[in-house]
């Protein structure tokens, strides 16, 4: 009977096969590990810290206009401070229009909030939401923060024009998560120093280019979808996310139109 004869070379290649499967084993668990606390950072942890923090702001800028103190984080008051257009203080018809020669107005002043600061409160009782509102719509100095972006150069609050606002729908406290559950004639309040101005949800575009400027100018109107938005002035709010959800292809746009103001105190 004949012994089979095993070659040392033959035992060589066969430790390696195992050392570089049992290698790579590793490998595929450590990069699976490596992409759990990923997705897990991102879905829960960033989302959590955005919420305290949003919620903190939120609590802040109350607080300082109960006492009727200087500008948020350091801003306002002083020479920070314009008059605003006149805002309709009776509207008719179907609320938050251009408004006729009949109607009486009244000014309201408002602070020049800086770059990237929180100066306002968006709520929308639908969604149980209330968060700050900073100028501006960078990631990292406001959108990561869990606050919604006033776009640069838009209307503020109860100005005549569009009053244009951007949030996350997904991670970083995603504020516009649910963005998609407003209805027409939900309502939509924005808080200042200054005022309360409430306004009504008005028409929606549940996806367009996220290059559409159209959906943001004073008259807001899609220049992708030209159906979608208004054709004459008013007092309007848009805003925007992006959608599908955890992508940023396109976007997602609700309109409202200004229906009442009133002023703090």
């Amino acid at each position: 009977m004949r012994v089979p004869v095993v070659q040392h070379s033959s035992r060589r290649r066969s430790a390696r096969r195992r050392r570089a499967l049992w290698s790579g084993a590793e490998l595929l668990v450590t990069v699976g590990v490596v992409l759990l606390l990923l997705v897990v950072h991102q879905l829960w942890w960033t989302n959590r810290e955005a919420r305290r923090g949003a919620e903190r702001k939120v609590e802040a800028l109350e607080r300082e206009w109960g006492k009727g103190g200087g500008g948020a984080e350091g801003g306002g008051g002083g020479a920070g401070t314009a008059p605003t257009p006149a805002v309709p203080k009776s509207y008719g018809g179907s609320g938050g229009g251009g408004g006729g020669a009949g109607q009486r107005t009244t000014a309201v002043r408002q602070s020049s909030p800086s770059w990237s600061q929180a100066y306002a409160v968006l709520i929308i009782p639908r969604l149980g939401l209330r968060v700050p509102v900073a100028e501006g719509v960078g990631k990292q100095a406001v959108l990561n923060k869990g606050y919604v972006g006033h776009y640069r150069g838009t209307a503020q609050p109860g100005q005549a024009g569009n009053f244009a606002l951007a949030g996350h729908r997904n991670t970083h406290g995603e504020p516009f998560r649910y963005l998609n559950h407003l209805r027409i004639r939900d309502l939509v309040e924005v808080e200042t120093r200054e005022a309360t101005y409430t306004y009504s949800v008005d028409k929606t575009l549940p996806q367009t280019s996220a290059r559409d400027s159209g959906v943001i100018r004073p008259i807001p109107r899609s220049v992708v979808k030209p159906g979608h938005g208004y054709g004459q002035p008013g007092y309007y709010i848009t805003l925007t996310t992006c959608t599908p959800e955890f992508t940023s292809r396109y976007r997602m746009v609700v309109w409202g139109k200004l229906v009442s103001m009133r002023p703090r105190g």
